[in-house]
C-alpha cells in the first residue's frame, strides 16, 4: 500500500526555506504515522511541500518489508529517484523504514546515490541526520536505539482523525514476521506524555484519535509498577480510562491488537467508555491449530473464538477486521478451508489478506515445504471473494438505520459529498449541504440514514449533526 504525506496541518512554524519534499509511505499505520512525524521535522527545517516526487528536492521513501512486493516497489522507485540525482546531484534521496533497517549498508552497494538510510527507530531524528548529510556525508543509522518521548511535531495528514503512538517493536516471534527484526523490541511511552499529545490534538480541532502500536495490548508490560491487587499498573485498559475524558475528542480507536493478550477486562472497558468505538482489529493470520502452531501465534482457534464471542456478547454491533495469511509453508488444503470456515463462522466486516511471503530472517523463510505460486495466487483469488461477500452480508445489517458518522473531508469522486466514517469503522458517503444553508463541513458528527449499501462502504442521507464534548 502507497500513500503521499501531503496533509494541510503542520504543528510548528518552519525556520529558513530549504527547498521542496516528497514522502511516499509503504505498508502499515505505524510507517503512516511515522511519515507525518518525519514531514513535520521537515517543515520546521524550512522544507516546504513538493508538487510532485519527480521535481521535489528532498525524495524520500519510508518502506516496509512485511511482503515481498512491497519491498520490490521500493526498488522500482529508488531506481528512477537515482536516475535523476545522477543528472542533479543536489537531490537529497533517503530511504527509512522497515527495508532500510532490514537491509543497512547494503542498501547503499545496491543504491550508491542514497545519501540516508534509517530504520524506523530513528524516524525522531531525522534533522540531526540529515544534517550531517549537509556536511558531504553518506549515512546509515539503524543500530539499536531507544525512543525516547518524541517531541517532534508531526504534520498531520488528516485535520480531522490522528494517529498516536503508544508503543513501539514488538517483543513476539512470529515464524514469518520480520517486525520485531527490523522495530525492535518493546518501548512504552507514559501514560501523561500520551494524554498530553491527545489533548493538544483535541485543542487543535482533532475529533478522533487511533492509539497506535504494532502489538497494542503489550502496552505498558515495559513500564514499571503493581497495583495492590498485583497486576501491572500500565495496561492498554488503564491507558483508555486514563484518555478517556481528554474535552473535544469524539472517538477513541486502537490497534493493532494480538489474540494472545486480549483481555476481557479490556472488552469491558471498550463497553464502558462511550469515546471507544466498537470497532476491533483482531488479526488471526490462519484458521488452522496446526498452522497457527507453525507461526508460533500462541493462541488457538478456540481462543480466538472466544475472544469474538466475548465482544458481540459486550457489544453485540461491534464490527471485527483482520489479517490473514493464506499459502503458509505446509499449509495442506483442509487447513486452508478451515481459515475459509473460520471466516465464515465469525463473519468479519473487513479482512485484510495475503499470500505467505518468504522475508529474509524469519525461520519460516528457510522452510523446505514452500507452497507453489499457482497455489498461492489460486487461495488467495477463493479468499478475497469470499471476504467481500461477507462483508456485504455484514454491509446489509445497516441499512435503513441511523448511523453516526464522523466527516473526514471531500469525496474525491464527487465534491458534493463528504465522507467519513461510522463508529464501528465504515466508509459512509453523504450530501455535503442537506439544503437547509448549513452545510457540513470536516470534523461534524452527522447522522446519516444509511440507504446504500456495498461490502466496503455505505452512503446515505444527513439528518443533522450532534456535539462534541
Amino acid at each position: 500500500m502507497t500513500a503521499t504525506v501531503s496533509g494541510p496541518q503542520a504543528d510548528q512554524a518552519p525556520s529558513a526555506r530549504r527547498g521542496s519534499y516528497w514522502i511516499t509511505t509503504f505498508g502499515c499505520q505505524m510507517n503512516k504515522a511515522d511519515s507525518e512525524r518525519m514531514a513535520g521535522i521537515l517543515e520546521a527545517m524550512g522544507y516546504t511541500p513538493g508538487v510532485d516526487e519527480h521535481t521535489a528536492d528532498l525524495v524520500l521513501y519510508n518502506t516496509c518489508t512485511i511482503r515481498d512486493n512491497a519491498e520490490q516497489k521500493v526498488y522500482s522507485y529508488l531506481g528512477r529517484q537515482a536516475q535523476r540525482k545522477r543528472a542533479n546531484p543536489g537531490l537529497t534521496l533517503v530511504v527509512a523504514g522497515c527495508v532500510a533497517q532490514q537491509e543497512g549498508e547494503s542498501l547503499l552497494r545496491r543504491v550508491p546515490e542514497l545519501d540516508l538510510v534509517m530504520g524506523p527507530q530513528h524516524a525522531n531524528r531525522l534533522e540531526t541526520l540529515l544534517t550531517r548529510v549537509e556536511t558531504g556525508q553518506q549515512v546509515v543509522a539503524t543500530d539499536e536505539h531507544h525512543i525516547l518521548e518524541d517531541i517532534t511535531a508531526a504534520r498531520r495528514d488528516s485535520a480531522v482523525c490522528a494517529w498516536v503512538n503508544v508503543i513501539y517493536g514488538c517483543n513476539e516471534h512470529c515464524t514469518y514476521c520480520v517486525v520485531p527484526a527490523v522495530r525492535g523490541r518493546e518501548q512504552s511511552r507514559l501514560p501523561e506524555a500520551i494524554r498530553l499529545e491527545m489533548e493538544g490534538l483535541a485543542a487543535r480541532g482533532f475529533r478522533e484519535v487511533t492509539l497506535l502500536g504494532q502489538n497494542i495490548d503489550a502496552y505498558g508490560r515495559d513500564l514499571p509498577g503493581i497495583t495492590a491487587e498485583g497486576r501491572r499498573a500500565h495496561t492498554l485498559t488503564d491507558l483508555l480510562r486514563e484518555v478517556h475524558d481528554v474535552r473535544g475528542l469524539a472517538r477513541i480507536r486502537f490497534a493493532t491488537s494480538h489474540p494472545r493478550y486480549f483481555t476481557d477486562r479490556l472488552i469491558d472497558a471498550c463497553a464502558d467508555l462511550p469515546k471507544v468505538c466498537e470497532h476491533f482489529h483482531i488479526p488471526f493470520q490462519s484458521g488452522d491449530d496446526a498452522v497457527l502452531r507453525a507461526m508460533a501465534r500462541g493462541y488457538t482457534v478456540e481462543r480466538y473464538r472466544r475472544i469474538i464471542d466475548r465482544i458481540r456478547q459486550r457489544l453485540p454491533d461491534a464490527a471485527i477486521s483482520a489479517d490473514v495469511i493464506v499459502a503458509f509453508p505446509g499449509e495442506t488444503d483442509a487447513q486452508y478451508r478451515h481459515t475459509l470456515d473460520l471466516i465464515e463462522a465469525i463473519g468479519f466486516d473487513q479482512v485484510n489478506t495475503a499470500a505467505y511471503s518468504p522475508r529474509p530472517g524469519t525461520p519460516a523463510a528457510d522452510w523446505p515445504d514452500q507452497l507453489p505460486e499457482a497455489v498461492k495466487v489460486e487461495r488467495l483469488q477463493e479468499l478475497n471473494a469470499l471476504v467481500e461477500r461477507v462483508a456485504a452480508e455484514r454491509s446489509a445489517r445497516y441499512l435503513g438505520r441511523r448511523e453516526q458518522v464522523l466527516a473526514e473531508g471531500v469525496n474525491p469522486r464527487d465534491p458534493d459529498q463528504l465522507m467519513g466514517r461510522t463508529r464501528t469503522n465504515r466508509l459512509t458517503f453523504f450530501a455535503a449541504d442537506p439544503g437547509d444553508g448549513r452545510p457540513y463541513a470536516p470534523g461534524d458528527l452527522v447522522d446519516v440514514l444509511i440507504e446504500t449499501v456495498r461490502p466496503f462502504s455505505l452512503s446515505g442521507r444527513p439528518l443533522g449533526r450532534q456535539p462534541v464534548h
